[in-house]
């Protein structure tokens, strides 16, 4: 006997796609037998991972059921019929209404109520108490018990039968607790890699569930930053006309990249679509800055063609307006962040991974994007300006 528990609420059940649990490992194939010997053995490694629970396998195979064979010679002789046999026993155990529904009219208030035949469930509490149900009909000779009708034999049949695509699978359900869905995501990975396999021939290895939802999400945010990137990238490229400058106001880019990570990783914040939301946004703000930076100094070197001072210049004289810039961001990200309120813990991860990224991203830019510009620049002596004198004869 297992015991499991399924969630309650149609928002999980929405984020799992109609799947009661987060992880579906579904085995697709013709071949259940084997296929549930192996899923058996999935199931069992998958209790040990640390934050699976309610590890449990949906479809079993093995349930006992009494199946009756009659004798259709001797009913035959006795003058009853299959159908007559099928409605006595029917109708003891499911009641008369599966047979022949009945209804009656209260006259007082006009309801009509279901009137059905049945024998109390008390009473049909064993094998022989199935066995001992009488059989009548109008042809029969005399009413017979059921038991002197058909042989009994004990067999086991699936619980579930379920299909996915039209073909058979075995579900494996787990739930997550204590854990980041991802983590135990990695863990179920390395198991099913591996019973992969062994599956048999024309049988394959799904994974389902708000886990599959997870992984196309990530990878299509992490397209998306790329995408963002380069699109940053190349827009600069075009408004200065310069494949350098645009290289030396990118080399913001990192410093964010490396604040959310080690913000996530102090707030131990698991990687989540709000934190890569909020990491998309870092890079705006990051460019916009690094913006104000290069442009200062692309006109202090120009006048002085001395990339040191330039950079040097850019960074003390751009320093209120990026620090302004970033700290409202920061500032307004500070109650999001800390996740008050119901529900608030959702999107805590953006508010404290634009944080950290613009936090980094800020000293990147007040430093080590001067420092990039004047390395680029290359740092040259201003010209001596040299005055001649004509002298007329």
């Amino acid at each position: 006997m297992s015991f499991f528990f399924e969630p309650a609420d149609i928002v999980a059940q929405t984020l799992n796609f109609g799947v009661p649990a987060p992880i579906d490992i579904q085995f697709v194939g013709q071949d259940l037998s084997d296929d549930f010997k192996i899923a058996a053995q999935v199931a069992q490694q998958m209790r040990a991972v640390p934050g699976a629970v309610d590890v449990h396998i949906q479809q079993a195979l093995d349930q006992p059921r009494l199946q009756y064979d009659v004798n259709r010679v001797r009913i035959q002789q006795l003058g009853l019929t299959e159908r007559d046999v099928a409605n006595n026993v029917l109708i003891s155990l499911s009641s008369s209404f599966q047979t022949t529904p009945n209804f009656w009219l209260n006259p007082k208030n006009g309801v009509s109520y279901n009137i059905a035949v049945q024998t109390p469930q008390y009473k049909i509490n064993s094998v022989d108490a199935v066995n001992n149900i009488p059989v009548n009909s109008p042809t029969a000779t005399a009413p017979q018990l059921f038991e002197n009708l058909a042989s009994m034999t004990r067999v086991s049949e699936p619980a579930v039968v379920s299909h996915y695509n039209v073909r058979p699978v075995i579900d494996i359900y787990a739930g997550v607790q204590d854990r980041d869905l991802g983590g135990v995501a990695r863990d179920v990975q390395r198991i099913t890699s591996n019973a992969a396999k062994s599956l048999p021939r024309g049988s394959t290895l799904i994974t389902r569930g708000q886990v599959a939802t997870m992984r196309s999400s990530f990878v299509g945010l992490f397209a998306g930053l790329a995408f963002a990137v380069a699109l940053v990238y190349f827009l600069l490229v075009v408004n200065f006309q310069s494949w350098t400058e645009a290289f030396i106001i990118i080399t913001a880019l990192p410093g964010a990249l490396a604040g959310v990570v080690w913000i996530l990783f102090l707030t131990r914040t698991t990687l989540s679509v709000p934190a890569l939301m909020g990491t998309i946004m870092c890079i705006g703000v990051a460019t916009s800055n690094s913006i104000l930076v290069v442009t200062f100094a692309n006109e202090h070197f120009a006048e002085s063609r001395d990339s040191f001072r330039a950079a040097l210049e850019a960074g003390a004289t751009r320093l209120r307006p990026v620090m302004m810039t970033a700290l409202a961001m920061i500032i307004g990200m500070i109650p999001m962040a800390l996740g008050f309120g119901d529900g608030g813990e959702q999107n805590a991860p953006l508010g404290r991974a634009v944080i950290g990224g613009l936090l980094y991203a800020t000293v990147a830019t007040l430093f080590f994007v001067p420092i990039i510009f004047a390395m680029v620049r290359g740092i040259k002596t201003p010209p001596v300006a040299f005055s001649e004198t004509v002298h007329e004869f």
